[in-house]
């Protein structure tokens, strides 16, 4: 009886509800759908950032340190690292000087040549200035 009550009940509804009328629900049903389908990928990609995140600050700040025991060495160490950056920036500087020389050349502009031999020295000097300070205190 129940069933052939709700058999009734569907063919009512399917005769005399307007078409249209389910057509805007369901738009609006697939609508609020796919809104929160795109807070939940927007949520979801922001947790997993940061995520990878944290997993990439655990691995990174997880280096082994070795201590020494003679002071002096961990000096040298630092001395010579920072030497090592200064020589880096000095043959960028040099590099940068040759190929403003030959712009200079190229374009006969005697104002850029000069510039570009100024940057040519300077790079010279930093790339060589650990050697410069060891003439320079004797050491």
């Amino acid at each position: 009886m129940n069933n052939g009550l709700a058999r009734i009940k569907l063919i009512f509804l399917a005769f005399f509800i307007k078409r249209k009328g389910l057509k805007n629900m369901e738009n609006k049903k697939s609508e609020l759908k796919n809104k929160n389908g795109k807070v939940i990928y927007k949520i979801m990609t922001k947790g997993l950032l940061i995520m990878a995140y944290v997993v990439l600050l655990n691995i990174l700040q997880a280096s082994q340190v070795f201590a020494t025991d003679d002071p002096l060495a961990v000096i040298n160490n630092l001395s010579t690292f920072m030497f090592g950056i200064i020589r880096a920036i000095g043959m960028i500087m040099l590099g940068w000087g040759i190929v403003q020389v030959g712009l200079a050349l190229k374009s006969h502009d005697a104002s850029q040549r000069a510039n570009g031999f100024l940057t040519v020295a300077g790079g010279v000097i930093i790339t060589f200035a650990k050697e410069i300070l060891a003439i320079i205190t004797g050491g």
